[in-house]
């Protein structure tokens, strides 16, 4: 840490702070705790985030020993990976969202709309189980945002594996979900349920019967959605 950004204590809360509290550090580390390896994968759970900066971030995290750059077995590009430090910081940054569930009012985070990010979260917390007898195509339509960001298509797999589309794929589209991103985001929070948001008419299921009745079991939540439920509780 450069001098410049010190706090200059021997404390180790500012010691601590030092390397996890800089801008957009702890989003980064939400995203290698949920999974993220990959340089690109981590771009598209922080799609706000300079590509140069996001760098920057990677560099700092691995000489802090919280991150180690690994070779790649599948590709030329290297992947990233969380040290026993950076392992020790799960309780921290999923306590941060648990705090944010419940105590920010969900009128305010349900501001800060991100379809992108919305689709990346929803896709690696997609689980098709059982899963289809038949490559099945879901495509979500959100009319209220700009039009390059209206469109965007899971793709299930026969062995459940699931990609994310933001261009056509070109497949026949098995099920449509149409409505409002905030809707689809107070579901994917736990402000709201997806049979609430049906039913009220902000959410429409257009398609394949069969696969509109599977949607609601494939659909996970965001990893903080629980600390909704324990809140209202």
């Amino acid at each position: 840490m450069p001098e410049s950004g010190s706090y200059g204590q021997f404390c180790p809360v500012s010691m601590a702070t030092e390397i996890i509290c800089t801008r957009w550090t702890p989003l980064v580390l939400r995203e290698l705790l949920c999974g993220s390896r990959r340089f690109n994968e981590l771009r598209r759970g922080v799609p706000r985030m300079s590509p140069t900066l996001l760098s920057k971030r990677l560099d700092e995290l691995c000489e802090a020993g919280v991150v180690a750059r690994v070779a790649s077995s599948r590709t030329a590009a290297p992947e990233y990976h969380l040290t026993e430090a950076g392992e020790d910081l799960r309780p921290i940054i999923m306590a941060l969202g648990f705090w944010g569930q419940r105590w920010v009012e969900s009128k305010v985070s349900l501001k800060n709309l991100d379809p992108s990010l919305l689709m990346w979260d929803m896709r690696r917390n997609f689980f098709p189980k059982p899963p289809p007898e038949h490559r099945c195509t879901l495509e979500f339509y959100y009319p209220d945002v700009d039009p390059a960001r209206q469109h965007f298509w899971l793709v299930v797999e026969t062995d459940g594996t699931t990609d994310l589309c933001h261009f056509d794929p070109g497949y026949e589209v098995n099920l449509m979900l149409k409505g409002p991103l905030r809707a689809m985001t107070s579901v994917w929070m736990g402000a709201s349920t997806l049979k609430e948001e049906i039913e009220s008419g902000a959410i429409e299921l257009q398609g394949d019967k069969s696969v509109a009745a599977a949607f609601p079991r494939w659909l996970g939540l965001s990893v903080f959605a629980p600390g909704r439920a324990r809140a209202a509780a």
